[in-house]
């Protein structure tokens, strides 16, 4: 066991981690699905810049803040070990769009009792609904005031991160190679890394901390595809519109009816896939709806593609004058095979949790991570958790125990990527 990572106690890792958490939410960076710059909303320049001036203050090297809001630094190695494989680690800067971000009030709630909490708007973090939230009794957690959601997705990610690097360079006796720290926006909008100055990484591993309970380790996610289905229609004065008038709005809704809802999120978990519509607009002429397609297999993600394409033919058929079309986009692909093809990868993964005497699970990602795009770009990334709950709502909490154990993983990851040869 790796006595020195795994003796560092909560109390020690708390002022690295919770703080710069709690300070971290405070900054509004909310992404925006429907814009396509990169980053897709001026909030997140905030935090990339506080970000870029912190790494700064802790001495790290290359800190750069580049033109599309990504921040790269790089944390040197120690001597002799310069020539060690880069080992990198990657969070995101933006909270989804789902619910708001704005003026988030984190609550720390210290040594929990047990008890329901009552948030604002009527909401509640109810631990006889809430199995995870009762056994966190006696700990410490960090939730929601109710009005907004929290953004440990993935701003605990960031602060497990940032956390462990200053540990590290507070206790130069940790001997590490060359670590590499990314901070992307927009992951939350499913772009995939669009602007990545990837030319410029030196990683040859990476991980996401992105993840939820503690243990739980990702190496495999969804293949994803977003579908915008536009609907034209047919107007005429309604007074006569018998025989002539197809109506816009109601071809999407009845679209969006077809939807099968056994293969919806709600009704589906594992390795199920689903069909989720996001978004409907429209007017009688024109309507749209947006459309995600999830699925482990690639091949099941391209028959959900063409059965959307077949409901567009029986809306046609339904609503004569009436055109449906169907345009799907890749968003990222299932990571698992490009990171079974490097398997030491996972393998000192799995070292330092068991070194840290940590219980873990390989699970699905029942979505995905900016680490399933850098996976397919070429640098093999899994997945890590950072305690959050509840992500993407007015419920979402974190354990503190949690975060603390995912920042000291990372600790030991960079401790044993010191010991590995390019």
């Amino acid at each position: 066991m790796s006595t020195s990572i795994s003796a560092i106690s909560d109390t020690e890792m708390n002022g690295y981690v919770v703080p710069r958490f709690i300070k971290y939410t405070g900054y509004w960076t909310t992404s925006d699905r429907h814009v396509e710059d990169t980053p897709s909303t001026p909030g997140q320049w905030d935090l990339a810049k506080a970000l870029a001036e912190e790494l700064n203050g802790l001495g790290l090297a290359d800190v750069e803040l580049t033109d599309h809001c990504y921040v790269i630094a790089r944390l040197p190695a120690t001597s002799g070990k310069e020539n060690n494989p880069v080992v990198g680690f990657l969070a995101h800067i933006d909270t989804s769009s789902d619910v708001s971000g704005k003026d988030v009030k984190p609550i720390l709630v210290k040594n929990y009792d047990g008890r329901r909490i009552e948030l604002q708007g009527g909401f509640a973090l109810d631990p006889a609904e809430d199995p995870d939230l009762a056994s966190q009794k006696g700990r410490d957690i960090i939730h929601t005031d109710g009005s907004t959601l929290l953004g440990a997705d993935d701003k605990a990610g960031i602060a497990e991160i940032v956390g462990a690097v200053e540990y590290i360079i507070k206790h130069p006796e940790i001997e590490h190679g060359p670590v590499e720290l990314i901070f992307s926006p927009d992951e939350e909008t499913g772009k995939g890394l669009p602007e990545i100055p990837l030319k410029t990484l030196k990683s040859k591993a990476c991980y996401t901390l992105d993840g939820g309970p503690i243990g739980e380790l990702e190496i495999e996610c969804f293949n994803a595809y977003g579908v915008h289905v536009e609907f034209q229609g047919k107007v005429i004065h309604l007074g006569h519109a018998r025989g002539e008038l197809a109506n816009a709005v109601l071809m999407a809704a009845y679209y969006a009816a077809m939807l099968p809802r056994s293969e919806s999120p709600e009704a589906t978990d594992g390795y199920y896939g689903y069909y989720c519509p996001t978004e409907i607009t429209g007017k009688l002429e024109t309507a749209s709806l947006e459309v995600f397609i999830r699925d482990f297999d690639h091949d099941g993600a391209l028959r959900r593609i063409e059965a959307l394409k077949t409901f567009a033919k029986a809306v046609e058929a339904q609503f004569p004058g009436g055109t449906v079309t169907v345009t799907p986009k890749l968003q990222y692909y299932n990571m698992k095979k490009k990171i079974d093809a490097q398997p030491r990868v996972l393998e000192i993964l799995k070292t330092a949790a068991d070194n840290l005497g940590l219980s873990f699970t390989l699970k699905p990602i029942r979505g995905g991570t900016d680490g399933a795009r850098l996976t397919e770009m070429g640098i093999p990334t899994p997945n890590i958790f950072t305690g959050g709950r509840n992500f993407h709502s007015r419920t979402e909490w974190a354990s503190v125990p949690d975060m603390l154990a995912a920042s000291r993983l990372v600790i030991e990851l960079i401790r044993l990527w010191g010991g590995e040869t390019s």
